[in-house]
């Protein structure tokens, strides 16, 4: 058969799961830099003085603009759109019909009748599908991450967080930033120029996000970092990049829940056969036939507060339905050091070894799934292992049954693939071992529990 789509592929496999599972994709890429002193000190700096994140390349940006903009992002997001005004940031949440999560993406409402929508591809796909078939009176345009980009960058995106983080960006504004709340815009100067900027704590620290025209990139970066060197900001690379989620307590890479039901079946067949959603990789030792055992609600992502039914919009009836029965809950797992240990202990051994955990993020797929049991029963997923520096363990983000999910509790994470393994050219030859782990809040960092919103 001709593979044109997404739902052609599927049908030609004969297995949305066994596609997943054997896609030669490794993890999300982030194409910068991957160190510019050493992860360590890079991991190090969010916490202790201040860190530059360059997002400038690994995100896709959607620009909507026109005057059904705001009914469009209503139709589709399950946060309520209340308090819709120029320099408002929302968190954007789109579910399908049944209520499962598709994506999400940082909301920005730049203008009254224009919004940037921020993420992977997948919430862009998304969003441009619904808005051709709805009809809206919108503009669509699409700033592709550089791995897809044939020319340049539209715009460029910056961080700077850490507790250091506030004295920098007051010091090239030239004095006081005052009127920016948590996840509100405003506008502060860089090197003569008015920059946008977002406030919020992506790695668990107040700070900006400052974002503008592409060709400010190198100005604008160098001014920040000039300014930061006696606050002690250091730029982060790739390595340091892909751990910085799981302090804060976001889940990276959830399924997407669009590969199975008859009524998404025309999404599938608008897809491209070789587009992200089609070549991204399922990896882990949660294994399952049915694509739809991968599926995970709002609830169960943290999301459950922006939830609301103000509106209609895409999978409203069914997330009322479901919002009363039981959830899982979004925790943090400390790996225990000594299995730690005995994983890397068995390179060096002769015989069987454990599946590689490569140092600082162990992301051998883009979307990693790894069973976790509590008491021998399964209790839920672990996600995206990583070292930290700041913990001085290995922690994981995990989604767990009640029972399991209260701080101290002991788990168990079953580390590696089944045996027989995939077509994956990331996974090794390896045998399976379980991983004690403890449970404790998420997000593990305290200030970003209790303290960055104010």
């Amino acid at each position: 058969m001709t593979v044109r789509s997404l739902e052609d592929k599927i049908q030609s496999v004969g297995n949305p799961v066994d596609m997943l599972r054997n896609a030669a994709a490794g993890p999300y890429q982030f194409p910068i830099q991957s160190e510019f002193s050493n992860w360590r000190d890079e991991q190090e700096a969010w916490r202790r003085t201040a860190v530059l994140f360059d997002q400038s390349f690994h995100m896709t940006d959607l620009y909507v603009e026109g005057p059904d903009t705001r009914r469009l992002v209503e139709s589709i997001t399950a946060n309520a759109a209340t308090n819709w005004r120029r320099n408002v940031a929302k968190q954007f949440v789109a579910c399908t019909p049944s209520g499962y999560f598709v994506g999400d993406a940082i909301l920005f409402i730049l203008e009254e009748n224009r919004v940037n929508i921020v993420n992977k591809p997948i919430t862009r796909n998304w969003v441009v599908y619904h808005a051709e078939q709805g009809g809206f009176d919108v503009e669509l345009t699409t700033d592709d991450r550089a791995l897809d980009n044939r020319g340049r960058r539209l715009g460029y995106r910056f961080e700077v967080q850490g507790p250091n983080a506030w004295a920098i960006l007051e010091k090239v504004n030239g004095g006081p930033i005052e009127g920016i709340k948590f996840f509100r815009m405003g506008e502060i100067n860089v090197a003569g120029r008015r920059v946008r900027a977002l406030r919020h704590g992506m790695a668990g620290e107040a700070g900006l996000e400052l974002f503008g025209p592409f060709e400010d990139h190198g100005l604008i970066r160098d001014t920040l970092l000039e300014a930061g060197q006696e606050f002690g900001l250091l730029p982060a690379g790739s390595r340091t990049y892909s751990t910085v989620a799981h302090e804060s307590g976001w889940f990276p890479s959830p399924m997407p829940a669009i590969y199975s039901g008859e009524d998404l079946k025309a999404y599938r067949q608008w897809l491209p056969a070789d587009g992200f959603e089609a070549s991204i990789s399922l990896g882990g030792s949660l294994v399952s036939s049915d694509i739809e055992d991968y599926y995970l609600t709002p609830w169960d992502l943290g999301y459950g507060h922006i939830v609301k039914f103000d509106h209609d919009y895409i999978g409203r009836s069914a997330l009322e339905a479901m919002q009363d029965r039981p959830h899982k809950r979004k925790m943090t797992l400390r790996w225990d050091k000594d299995d730690v240990v005995r994983v890397f202990a068995s390179l060096l051994s002769e015989g069987d070894r454990f599946k590689y955990l490569d140092i600082p993020a162990s992301h051998y797929a883009t979307l990693p799934y790894d069973l976790v049991t509590h008491e021998g029963r399964p209790a839920g997923i672990s996600h995206y292992p990583v070292y930290s520096s700041n913990v001085r363990a290995w922690i994981s983000l995990a989604l767990l049954d009640e029972a399991a999910a209260r701080p101290g509790a002991e788990v168990s994470v079953l580390w590696g693939e089944p045996e027989g393994g995939t077509a994956k050219p990331t996974v090794e030859r390896h045998v399976q071992t379980e991983i004690r782990a403890t449970v404790e809040p998420c997000p593990i960092s305290v200030t970003a529990r209790t303290d960055y919103r104010a």
